[in-house]
């Protein structure tokens, strides 16, 4: 039986499909909803959205830099750039949260944050809260950035801009572009304690500033080069301003390219194919620990079973959660024999 209040996920899906803004919105509440039976219609309207489509599709682009860089001000920018080229663009914005006692809600909320048109049909916006996760990005964002990837032509994930424990960000988008501010001295420090390893593109905003920064862009030419640094990708750095609309094409424009060089190299799907799979090991280990992993078979039996099912790991993930609590169900179930029951059984024996 259909439930009131809960979406038919496979005409949600189709809906999406055809970018109905009404839908993106329905759908993403369907993924914040813990229910289980929201859990389940969940799994099943991102089956209905992924197949082998989504491997290749659409671009999904983290933006992270210290607080104050200004990143709502340039992804407001690229927006305008890429809403006047005929582009679609959906944008996360995961905001501080509130504490629990508030609500736990966003702090700031998108539309505060980034100024565009809200009667824009190309154009969808959330809010998210990072639900106090150090990494900068909540939970929630991995399938949410799935289902937006279905129905638009770009994905932004802009994080809350806590500096150096901004890593999450590295596994979830295509593009990681790191927003730096001139004579802020946080920005060299962040890059050494280890944000140097994440981003695919740096744009230092603020541009008019001048001599400071360029004296940035500078730095960040000459930081340590990255540990897992990709072949023929040239990490560029770009001077631009949100507020004087400068440079904003050619950092759009290093973006492209940048999907272009996964693309033509043949990485685009595997990156995300194995960005999906350590978000499933990482939710296992959050919700279950070691122990719960260790019920579904370990680290690498987890892997191997999402290595076979590329374009369906959302369900994947929802079936090793059954799993695992079927198998805590079985290990804690009591014995219908008591302790005084168990002795006189190990005499007869």
């Amino acid at each position: 039986m259909t439930s009131p209040t809960l979406p038919d996920p496979e005409q949600l899906a189709a809906r999406i499909l055809r970018g109905e803004r009404a839908a993106v919105a329905s759908g993403l509440n369907l993924l914040d909803n813990k229910l289980a039976e929201a859990r389940n219609r969940s799994a099943r309207l991102l089956a209905a959205l992924s197949g082998e489509r989504w491997l290749s599709r659409g671009h999904l682009i983290g933006v992270t830099g210290p607080p104050g860089a200004g990143k709502s001000s340039l992804v407001s920018a690229m927006i305008r750039e890429w809403r006047l080229s005929g582009k679609t663009v959906g944008v996360l914005a995961v905001d501080p949260s509130s504490r629990p006692e508030l609500g736990g809600g966003a702090l700031l909320g998108d539309r505060i944050r980034i100024k565009n048109s809200s009667h824009d049909e190309g154009l969808f916006i959330r809010s998210l809260a990072s639900r106090n996760q150090l990494g900068g990005v909540a939970t929630e964002v991995w399938p949410m950035s799935w289902l937006m990837l279905a129905c638009f032509d770009i994905v932004i994930i802009e994080t809350v801009g806590v500096g150096q424990t901004e890593i999450d960000i590295a596994e979830i988008g295509d593009t990681v572009c790191y927003v730096a501010q001139p004579a802020s001295g946080d920005t060299i420090q962040y890059l050494k304690s280890g944000i140097i390893e994440i981003p695919d593109i740096f744009a230092v905003n603020k541009c008019d500033l001048g001599a400071p920064a360029r004296k940035t862009a500078s730095e960040i030419g000459r930081s340590a080069p990255r540990h897992d640094r990709r072949e023929n990708w040239d990490y560029p750095v770009c001077l631009v301003s949100a507020t004087m609309n400068t440079g904003i094409r050619q950092l759009q424009e290093h973006c492209e390219r940048h999907r272009e060089f996964l693309a033509n190299a043949g990485l685009l799907g595997k990156l995300r194919t194995r960005h999906q799979s350590a978000w499933v090991v990482r939710l296992l280990k959050e919700e279950f620990g070691t122990f719960g992993l260790e019920l579904a078979g370990g680290r690498a039996v987890v892997g191997e079973r999402l290595r076979e099912n590329p374009s369906s790991q959302f369900a994947e993930y929802e079936r090793l959660r059954q799993h695992i609590l079927s198998r805590f169900m079985s290990v804690n179930q009591p014995s219908s024999l008591t302790k005084k029951e168990h002795l006189d059984e190990q005499t007869i024996v």
